[in-house]
């Protein structure tokens, strides 16, 4: 990805509007949110917020495409790393910043960022984690 491209960020669990993290980071800092979902993923709980773990064969992940402020965007990227413990190349990652295309309700497909469960964790994941049913973290913890 070259440097100075800004995409927007797909969101599926503790960013998402009406979660906790939402109102800490992205409040004041996005000029556009619409409901969006990633196919070819499959969540898993995490202790208070969900992994996303790719995986052809799997379903599909709700959440949210969010365009950052123009004037808030690398900040926001910086902070939003530093949240999902992702630094490039780092193998202590929980999380890999990768890009992926996501489709919005209404069928437009966009490129975003996505937090992906780094290596080891989608590992430990698949062998022995909890799925989140219709990959919508909101309606799981709805539920719960």
């Amino acid at each position: 990805m070259s440097r100075g491209v800004r995409l927007p960020f797909f969101v599926y669990g503790t960013l998402r509007p009406g979660e906790p993290n939402h109102g800490a980071y992205l409040r004041g800092r996005s000029a556009a949110e619409a409901p969006a979902r990633l196919t070819g993923a499959v969540l898993y709980e995490g202790p208070g917020y969900p992994y996303l773990v790719e995986d052809p064969g799997g379903g599909q992940v709700r959440g949210e495409l969010i365009t950052a402020l123009p004037s808030a965007y690398e900040r926001l990227l910086a902070d939003l790393d530093v949240l999902e413990v992702c630094a490039p190349g780092d193998p202590r990652n929980l999380y890999d910043r990768v890009v992926r295309e996501v489709t919005l309700l209404d069928g437009a497909a966009a490129r975003a960022w996505v937090y992906v469960a780094a290596p080891r964790v989608a590992a430990r994941l698949r062998a022995s984690g909890a799925v989140i049913g219709g990959g919508d973290w909101a309606s799981f913890r709805a539920r719960g």
